[in-house]
């Protein structure tokens, strides 16, 4: 077996509402139970489970974009400090592109397509000729010449490329798409899934995909995680955990999809 290039042991985190006055108790609000996860190089990993089971949570946390109450966190086989600053924290950015769920919200509107996708290469001082780095990746997800227009010139389906090339700029070893494609229209969300298979086969990446959408899982990852009410409740292949699933939750997840 590829050893890891992800390995998470006990990650919890607990989220508290608000005081209704001072001399209320705390109280938990949401809390993601210890979760252990080994993911590895060149594979693919499904988070699934309905709105409000902790998916997003625990990718945030797998980003190192949160803090965890407890647990630890080790990517390429380095021990990840979740309170070390910025800088160095760099190393563990350069492994990792992110695609978030809303292609609309996650583009500056006053930025150039060049230099949304060119961020992370200044960011992260990657060296090199970084304009044609912009122009390689953006013609790598199908928008050749894009890189001088703006994000409202473009439709839903052309942001996601653009966020999609914004991750791949840097040429990380890890992709974590956090619903990706709930935003997509059906035929744009199969163009996008073609294009993320494409370069997952031919970058050699290591993807790691929430979603609550079956079909996308099934189509794209090796690896499956369920979750629900904050707890990982089953995992394993993807076929066998579809095709036989173990837990009740995971048996009720799937008979809640429509047939025809």
């Amino acid at each position: 077996m590829t050893d890891p290039i992800l390995r998470a042991s006990g990650l919890t985190r607990t989220f508290y509402a608000p005081r209704r006055d001072i001399f209320s108790r705390r109280e938990a609000s949401f809390t993601l139970h210890p979760a252990d996860i080994e993911v590895a190089a060149g594979s693919s990993l499904g988070i699934i489970g309905e709105s409000g089971s902790g998916k997003s949570t625990l990718a945030r946390l797998l980003l190192a974009l949160d803090t965890p109450d407890a647990g630890g966190l080790e990517v390429a086989e380095r021990a990840v400090d979740f309170r070390a600053g910025a800088r160095e924290m760099r190393w563990l950015r350069a492994l990792t592109g992110v695609v978030l769920q809303d292609p609309y919200g996650s583009l500056d509107p006053r930025m150039s397509v060049g230099r949304i996708v060119g961020e992370p290469l200044w960011a992260l001082d990657v060296a090199g000729d970084r304009r044609a780095r912009v122009r390689e990746v953006l013609a790598r997800v199908g928008l050749d010449g894009a890189a001088d227009r703006y994000p409202h010139e473009f439709s839903g389906g052309q942001r996601q490329r653009i966020a999609l090339a914004r991750a791949l700029a840097h040429r990380p070893k890890i992709l974590v798409g956090d619903e990706p494609l709930s935003a997509l229209d059906v035929t744009v969300r199969a163009q996008i899934l073609e294009l993320l298979a494409s370069i997952r086969r031919d970058e050699g990446l290591t993807l790691i995909m929430v979603s609550h959408d079956l079909g996308v899982v099934q189509n794209v990852c090796d690896e499956v995680l369920v979750m629900t009410d904050g707890a990982v409740v089953e995992q394993g292949s993807t076929r066998e955990v579809l095709s036989r699933p173990a837990h009740p939750y995971t048996q009720k997840l799937l008979s809640a999809i429509p047939t025809i």
